[in-house]
């Protein structure tokens, strides 16, 4: 198949993620239904981290194979072990650092100089000075202290900017985004090496299942804003451009996995990518568990998860019914 179909492949699997986002603009979403959306997040994001693992250990389990039959030594297997070690980590324990890193810079936001100064209470009133007072002026040799350490870091503490200053459920649907685009960079991969090798239909069956996961994939990533609240209690409504932006990051590397993959094939590529998305997808899992654990409903997380993991298993379907 010729690149420009291809490409076109790639773009409408990719694309089908704008299905969900819709969901994340709920003007009045009522209690119970945020818990369930989120239950239902988590349902998927399980599925996926399944998913996700099994393709990267396949290229381990036939070295294995090759080790038990005499036909292959442990060197692809110590390798292909390593890079899903290494993947693991990096994208599990990486999030880790860059969460402490927003928490510190959006600390460091809340102490900054205008919270160092604070104002006089309500009933607090300063006596004018009496008939006879005057300020003298400074002497000649007086001398204004200098403020001390405390005020100097105050005063040149960098004001936090960019996702510092993002919700947390803002912050965690980008975490979510960027775990899915991962793993869709491995799917655009599959794509276009089976086009690449004149596969068309398997390519196109692989374009249908992947463009239904990525439907469910992209409620998914809007899960967290429906109890997106402000400092008042108002729900904070993201913009459609905000949106779209989750959007591309998890559903853009589809379309640029499906590119690559039509040049060359790579079991390594594919297995530190899908660890990477292993790795930031279980982190996600944690934190959207954490949400459930607090609401105390139990009933709506059996049923969000039971929805989510069957969504998934549904989808995955249509893609084994085309032999991938």
């Amino acid at each position: 198949m010729v690149l420009s179909k291809t490409l076109l492949l790639g773009f409408i699997a990719g694309a089908t993620i704008i299905i969900g986002l819709p969901i994340g603009r709920l003007t009045r979403p009522m209690p119970s239904l945020k818990l369930m959306l989120n239950a239902i997040a988590v349902g998927i994001l399980l599925f996926l981290v399944w998913d996700v693992l099994t393709h990267a250990w396949e290229p381990i389990d036939s070295a294995l194979g090759a080790v038990h039959d005499h036909t292959g030594g442990l060197g692809p297997v110590l390798g292909y072990g390593a890079l899903f070690a290494g993947g693991l980590a990096v994208g599990l324990l990486g999030l880790v650092a860059y969460e402490r890193y927003l928490s510190s810079v959006a600390q460091r936001g809340r102490t900054g100089p205008g919270a160092m100064s604070a104002p006089p209470g309500p009933g607090a009133m300063s006596a004018p000075p009496g008939p006879g007072a005057m300020s003298a002026p400074p002497g000649p040799g007086a001398m204004s202290a200098p403020p001390g350490p405390g005020a100097m870091s105050a005063a040149t503490r960098p004001d936090p900017r960019g996702v510092a200053t993002w919700s947390p459920a803002r912050q965690l649907a980008l975490l979510i985004a960027v775990g899915i685009g991962l793993h869709n960079f491995a799917e655009g991969l599959a794509i276009g090496q089976s086009a690449a090798s004149g596969e068309v239909a398997l390519a196109t069956l692989l374009v249908i299942g992947f463009a239904l996961h990525n439907a469910t994939e992209g409620f998914g990533i809007v899960a967290p804003l429906a109890g997106d609240l402000d400092e008042n209690g108002s729900l904070r409504r993201p913009s459609w451009g905000f949106l779209l932006t989750l959007g591309l990051i998890g559903g853009g590397p589809t379309f640029v996995g499906t590119w690559i993959g039509h040049g060359f094939t790579s079991d390594a590529v594919s297995v530190v990518f899908l660890t990477l998305a292993a790795g930031s997808i279980v982190y996600v899992v944690a934190q959207l568990l954490g949400v459930a654990a607090r609401a105390k409903r139990p009933d709506l997380l059996a049923y969000g998860l039971l929805i989510g993991l069957l969504a998934g298993f549904v989808t995955d379907a249509v893609v084994t019914a085309g032999g991938a």
